[in-house]
């Protein structure tokens, strides 16, 4: 029997997934300290301490007026209660005015709050009577409409922990802060090898028989998306040696490893059986109980991960979000996140689809609104059309319990 051949059988994403994390030691990433307009999608190096309270005093959350709470207890549109309306705090500045007994003092959004006030009547719930006179026809309690200083964040407060990736809100925060620089983790370097006598490069014309190498660039735009670094290790054709040698280049040079094409079981696909042989444990998985994607490698070759993935293009960009995606973010910040941050939504299916107990089927659809409803339509097409790629805007995840679904079943629906 063909070595390849006994390797293949299948394991659930997430149990093959779990499998290869159990082995798995994160590396020591080398730091970078990067400005912070730079930031975005990398990786916290370290935690970050806040050097300073926010806010730095005491403002207003709504544009109205500050006042003492007490004088405005029992006011009401029938029972209005009046003010003194003796200035106005200009944003930028500190308060130059104080707040009296049955006094108020026109504030905006974000405005420091004057000594002697305690909370904002809003706008809404007020009317000028005159330059000086001001009715309220609401009470607001102490510390209403209005945050305290520190109250967002305490000096010396971990705002955020080592590990966790940098989004827009996060740069936001650390700019609230003053911070300038940012201590980040080097990418996790990714290298990609495309394999296959049929594959040329993009710039060449295939001849009979010959297709470009969609995978080398889809993965690492894939890639890029995790903050990871994408690396080519060009393309290979289906010979043993040549296999080996770069393979063993992107375990020398990467921190992570994907081998495009070549993980089918048949006579030309020496993907598997080169993999065993570079080293322990070697192949942990050899076909996931999914579809389409089933015969994908998931190996550990001296302590690098290597991914064996489908050769057709939506197949391949599927399995890197299941399983290749998770584990780069494991490489950065040592914490299992199996499911991955995806956004979803639930939709109902468009059509009736058969299914397989046992196997979870991934679906490519578009989305459309009808009645307040949410539908899901599965694009029609084989695992390897390219168009289905572009035309999709989710997948509809048929679970692995489930023999099927029905038209107008809910299920959940990955955004892409």
């Amino acid at each position: 029997m063909d070595d390849s051949a006994e390797l293949f059988s299948v394991t659930s994403p997430r149990k093959a997934l779990q499998e290869l994390l159990q082995l798995l030691s994160p590396p020591t990433l080398p730091e970078e300290t990067v400005p912070l307009a730079a930031s975005l999608g990398r990786y916290l190096a370290r935690d970050i301490i806040a050097p300073e309270q926010v806010p730095p005093f005491t403002r207003s959350t709504m544009d109205g007026y500050a006042i003492r709470s007490r004088d405005t207890f029992g006011a009401s549109g029938s029972n209005p209660v009046y003010l003194e309306l003796v200035g106005k705090v200009s944003m930028g500045e500190a308060a130059r005015i104080e707040v009296g007994a049955g006094q108020a003092a026109a504030i905006a959004t974000g405005g420091m709050m004057p000594p002697g006030a305690d909370a904002v009547l809003m706008i809404e719930y007020t009317d000028l009577v005159d330059e000086t006179t001001l009715e309220a026809i609401r009470p607001v309690g102490p510390g209403e409409n209005i945050i305290g200083a520190g109250k967002d964040i305490e000096r010396g407060e971990t705002l955020l922990a080592a590990g966790a990736r940098l989004r827009p809100q996060e740069l936001g925060a650390m700019a609230a802060l003053g911070i300038t620089k940012v201590s980040v983790r080097r990418p996790v370097k990714v290298g990609i090898l495309s394999t296959g006598d049929e594959i040329v490069d993009i710039d060449e014309r295939p001849g009979p028989g010959r297709i470009r190498d969609i995978n080398q660039y889809s993965l690492a735009a894939a890639t890029r998306e995790t903050g990871a670094e994408a690396r080519s290790l060009g393309i290979c054709p289906d010979e043993a040696a040549q296999l080996e040698t770069s393979i063993l280049r992107g375990i020398e040079e990467c921190e992570l490893v994907l081998v495009s094409g070549g993980s089918s079981v048949g006579v030309a696909d020496l993907t598997p059986r080169v993999i065993n042989s570079l080293g322990e444990p070697g192949v942990l998985v050899h076909g996931l109980a999914v579809k389409p994607g089933k015969p994908t490698i998931l190996a550990l070759v001296r302590d690098t991960p290597v991914f064996g993935l489908p050769g057709h293009a939506i197949s391949t960009l599927d399995i890197f979000r299941l399983v290749v995606a998770p584990v780069i973010r494991f490489l950065f910040s040592g914490k299992e996140d199996a499911t991955g941050p995806e956004p979803t939504v639930r939709a109902r299916i468009g059509r009736n689809i058969a299914s397989v107990a046992g196997r979870v089927d991934r679906h490519r659809v578009v989305l459309r609104h009808d009645n307040g409803q949410l539908w899901a339509e599965p694009l029609l097409g084989k695992s390897g059309l390219i168009s289905l790629m572009v035309k999709a805007e989710g997948v509809a995840v048929i679970p692995l319990e489930a023999e099927g679904v029905s038209r107008g079943d809910e299920l959940e629906v990955e955004l892409i």
